[in-house]
């Protein structure tokens, strides 16, 4: 027997969080600002607590109890936390960035079962947040007790934003207490986790050298199909009305009485629908009964050149000739009496829901828009980088098109000085491309996706999964935001768009097909934006469409995230199967 070896030390400290949540609200920041209007106020008082400390720190998950109580009129007023999980400083997939984790058990006044699901993001993001990021915590409440894999797949109850007050924060570090026999011994122990908190956050937040590039060499052949199987694959090319050869690819598996059709966003392709390296759209859809499936790609599609060369194509040019061209190539295809959904995302989502509620397309069955569609809402830095970039590319550095892929390119090239810069302010990973993608798309690190949810495969070939981009699209997307954030015709007086409204919610009372509007609740490109759109239509036909959210998800990874199959993939194909008739 070891006499020397030293008993566990417990260890605990106090906090207490303030804030407002709203019932109904997905969004965090909308959550906080309903709750504040209505005064839904709501807190907690926690023990945080732990039987060894030293075993705390030194595990990766720093797991302790919570105990205590919460409190609101959501819940009932006060009510004790039946059990309470607290995770410090945890790991996550990007280099820079830790979170603070709270999951409590309880139950409200009605003896019915609530999860509060909150998490503080500790990251360096360009100015100072230390203080910013360890006391905001961003808050779900759920009906029913959920682990943390259940969250994608429920919709919050209540959303929100609590926060430490400086007083209240003062206070909680008189409260750490060591269970130990000696001073020296519980002196020693506030002191490690001490070490330990402080440590942390300088790792965080220090200063740093740019991140290295990671290396990349080619894992997956670049426009596969080999992530389906059990179809027949075959290319349908057809041409737009303004002299566009475009395409779509067909995975038949068998005749199918309802036909999906898939649509990527702005610099991507058919390519996020079928990657081989996770259980993909098309292939889940095959799987389940829609044994008819084909992925457009248009003239944003990183498989042709029209993005590689200064244009000024807008979203009209793809409502007006992409998405009636594409899907009479399909009813040619299938025949008329099928029925026909549509799953849309990114600006494929706004241009095909400015095609359907502007007429130009017909007879559409069903519609998943994810992200945005028709009220394009933007982070006040992306904002900036609307009104400033396009000028900046086409008149001042005068370049043809913005690459992720530029970093890598061999020589040098004034693309190539830009990475390097935008790498700069990027410490999260070490994908050059990830980090052009933050900077084409969105407010974030990174901006496109929580990197929790991809495979390593899939963030290192970013640069085959997104292409380069002419800046004009920014442009109309910049009109979009500025008029109040709704979806309206580019050249208002131009004879090439007069068939289609020049508000595109002219005829949304007249729009008889339902829509499915999705999106991240961590969106950091186009935010609540489909949140919004649902609302606005709602007030136009009450129940006509309906609104998903996804807890833990952002813009892109609903689509190329490794579990999407268990996350969000079942949610489509309710929708889906509930239009069959």
């Amino acid at each position: 027997m070891n006499t020397n070896t030293q008993a566990p030390i417990a260890f605990q400290f106090t906090e207490e969080m303030k804030g407002y949540l709203a019932a109904g609200q997905t969004s965090f920041d909308d959550g906080y600002q309903q709750g504040q209007a209505d005064d839904s106020y709501f807190m907690f008082h926690l023990t945080i607590k732990t039987d060894d400390v030293d075993q705390f720190l030194a595990s990766p998950e720093h797991r302790a109890q919570a105990i205590g109580y919460v409190e609101g009129d959501l819940v009932g007023g006060r009510r004790p936390v039946l059990l309470g999980v607290f995770n410090l400083f945890v790991d996550t997939s990007d280099r820079n960035r830790k979170e603070m984790r709270y999951r409590l058990f309880f139950e409200n006044a009605e003896g019915k079962p609530f999860t509060l699901s909150g998490f503080k993001s500790i990251q360096n993001d360009v100015g100072p947040d230390v203080w910013g990021d360890t006391t905001t915590l961003f808050t779900n409440l759920y009906q029913g007790h959920l682990q943390a894999d259940q969250e994608a797949g429920a919709t919050p109850y209540a959303s929100g934003i609590l926060h430490i007050q400086l007083a209240d924060f003062m206070h909680q570090l008189t409260t750490m207490r060591a269970d130990a026999p000696t001073f020296p011994a519980r002196l020693g122990a506030v002191e490690r986790f001490g070490r330990f908190f402080f440590g942390a956050l300088w790792e965080t937040y220090a200063p740093s050298l740019m991140p290295k590039v990671g290396a990349f060499e080619r894992e997956i052949p670049l426009y596969t199909t080999e992530g389906v199987q059990g179809a027949e694959i075959t290319t349908h090319p057809f041409t737009t009305a303004d002299g566009l050869g475009l395409s779509l690819l067909r995975f038949q598996k068998a005749p199918c009485d309802d036909v999906v059709v898939i649509i990527h966003g702005l610099t991507t392709s058919s390519d996020m629908f079928i990657m081989p390296e996770h259980y993909n759209l098309v292939q889940y859809l095959l799987d389940n009964n829609f044994t008819d499936v084909w992925t457009l790609d248009y003239r944003m599609s990183n498989r042709y050149s029209y993005n590689l060369h200064r244009n000024r194509y807008n979203m009209d040019d793809i409502a007006q000739f992409d998405h009636p061209a594409a899907i009479a190539a399909v009813r040619r295809a299938v025949g008329e009496g099928r029925r026909i959904h549509v799953i849309c995302h990114c600006l494929g989502s706004v241009s095909f829901m400015m095609s359907l509620f502007g007429k130009a397309v017909t007879g559409i069955r069903s519609v998943i828009a994810n992200s945005v569609s028709l009220t394009p809402r933007v982070p006040a830095w992306s904002k900036v980088k609307l009104n400033a970039g396009p000028f900046l590319c086409d008149y001042l550095l005068s370049v043809e098109y913005i690459n992720p892929y530029w970093r890598r390119e061999p020589g040098w090239s004034l693309g190539k000085a830009l990475g390097w810069l935008i790498s700069a302010f990027h410490r999260e990973c070490d994908s050059p491309e990830c980090h052009m993608l933050s900077f084409m798309w969105g407010t974030g690190f990174p901006a496109l996706y929580n990197h929790d949810n991809l495979l390593d495969v899939t963030h290192r070939r970013g640069g085959d999964l997104y292409g380069g981009v002419s800046v004009n699209y920014y442009r109309h997307v910049l009109k979009m935001v500025n008029t109040n954030n709704t979806a309206v015709k580019y050249e208002t007086g131009n004879p090439r768009y007069q068939n289609l409204p020049d508000d595109y919610f002219a005829y949304a009372a007249e729009i008889e097909t339902p829509v499915l509007f999705m999106t991240g609740q961590q969106n950091r490109v186009f935010t609540d934006s489909n949140i919004v759109c649902h609302e606005r239509l709602e007030k136009i036909v009450p129940g006509r469409h309906q609104l998903q959210v996804f807890p833990n998800y952002g813009h892109q990874d609903v689509f190329m995230g490794k579990n999407v199959h268990v996350d969000i993939f079942p949610r489509l194909l309710e929708f889906l199967e509930s239009q069959r008739n």
